[in-house]
Formats: C-alpha cells, structure tokens, sequence
C-alpha cells in the first residue's frame, strides 16, 4: 500500500494520485488493534474509521504520502523512536509521561472519559461507586493508568485487555462489571446488538489532566519539528475550511474536537 492511505474515507482529489509520487513518504503507524469508530479493517482488510479519514485529509493538506502502517499498540512508541515509522495517528491522548520520550502535533481531538456498565448493576463512575466491581480496561493506555491510581486502591478490581474490543466482549459476557474508555469509543458499542442488551453509561470520570491529557495528538519524535509544523498548520487548515466537520458528520452528531 504505496499511496495516501487506500481505505475507503475521504474522498480525494482526482489529480492528487499524480502529484502523490512526488510527496513526501511517510510511515503512518496506527494499532493493529481495532478501535471503532477511530480505526478499524472493513471485511478485506482495509483500514477505515474516523481516524484514517482524519489521517487522509491531514495527508493530503501537508503534501505527504502516507502509508498505513500497523503496529501493536504496546510498542508503537518504540517503533517511532527506532525510526519505523514516522508519525502516530492512534488516538494518543497527550500526556507528560508520553512527552518525556516523544512530541506531539496540536490536539486533534478531545472527548470525555466515561465507565459504562451491565444494567442490573446500580453504581456511579467515582471510586465509591466501582469499589467492589470489576473494570476492564485496555493495557498500555491513559486508561490503564487512570484506573490503577484512581479506583485500584479503594477496592476496584482492575482487568487489563490487549483491545478494548475484547474488554467489551467480556463485559456483555458478564465477565466483567465494567469498562472505562473513551466515550466515543463506549458509545459506539453501546449501539450495537450487544451492547444495547446489556449495558448502559455510568457516568464520566472525574478528570485528572496529568494523566488523561489535554487531548490526542499526532505522535512525533522530538527532533521532526518540520513535520510538526507541516502537520499542525494541515489540522488548523481543514477545521478552518469544513474538511474536518464534512468527514466527522459521516460518524458523530457533535464535534469531537472538543473544548
């Protein structure tokens, strides 16, 4: 896959195919693991969701030739540091540990963090409420961390997953009593057959910005300031220009560009 991400998204220009050889190529890594709506294989294999149609139109905007490239969510920082790929386009929130080892383009994106939950169970989205509960979440995320330090030590029992699709599974299971992850990510699987059967929002998580981050970003490495300034002039041009609300409107009926 050699051209500007070939997933079904964002419709391109038609004379952008001859000017692409002559882009820029850019390794775009994003996590082998499914994440809908953000990222996620249609049934041949090719990558689609709000993210790659985000990815194309920022792609396209700076002039660069971006080949998708996945990778597993636990050593994708890594694998942008030992240069195999360029950039991370993986719903990373931007936190001050993350900045520690890599930099960030402008937010692209920022949603709230909520716990969803089996309907017959009564509780709230605070300490308190997921005392005696079970929580999945996904390993190597702001999630992970924000549970073990805010609910591990009042009783929570917290259960780690390599994909947030498989917290869910267990969670409609009844393996688990809960899920904490991003709303967006929750609310589409609070849509769907299983979801709407057996579980419902418990709430929003109390908000910690050490942690959750201010919003995600575009992962860079730290000396790559070119590509940062190529990148954050691409995201204010298609939010400037309707770009962004166009491809948004296709998945959400709010804007995830938050506050």
């Amino acid at each position: 896959m050699t051209s500007i991400l070939k997933t079904a998204c964002f419709g391109l220009a038609l004379g952008f195919a001859a000017s692409a050889a002559q882009a820029e190529e850019i390794k775009l890594g994003i996590a082998a693991e499914p994440y809908p709506p953000f990222t996620y294989p249609d049934a041949s294999g090719k990558w689609q969701g709000w993210e790659i149609d985000f990815a194309n139109a920022v792609c396209e905007e700076a002039g660069l030739d971006c080949v998708i490239t996945p990778l597993s969510w636990d050593g994708i920082i890594p694998a942008l540091k030992s240069e195999k790929i360029d950039m991370i386009v993986g719903s990373m929130s931007i936190t001050p540990e993350r900045l520690e080892e890599i930099d960030f383009s402008d937010k692209y994106y920022n949603t709230p963090t909520i716990v969803i939950g089996l309907k017959e169970l009564d509780f709230d989205a605070s300490p308190e409420g997921l005392s005696d509960k079970i929580l999945g979440v996904q390993s190597s995320t702001v999630h992970q961390v924000y549970a073990n330090k805010h609910f591990a030590s009042g009783g929570t029992s917290i259960k780690e997953y390599q994909t947030q699709d498989e917290a869910n599974n267990d969670l409609a299971s009844g393996r688990l009593d809960a899920v904490q992850a991003d709303a967006i990510a929750l609310k589409a699987f609070l849509e769907t057959e299983a979801g709407q059967a057996c579980c419902e929002e418990k709430g929003q998580v109390a908000d910690d910005i050490e942690v959750l981050g201010p919003g995600v970003g575009i992962g860079l490495r730290k000396e790559d300031t070119e590509l940062k300034e190529k990148l954050n002039a691409a995201i204010a041009t298609i939010r400037e220009n309707g770009t962004y609300d166009a491809f948004s409107e296709k998945y959400f009926d709010f804007d995830p560009y938050g506050s």
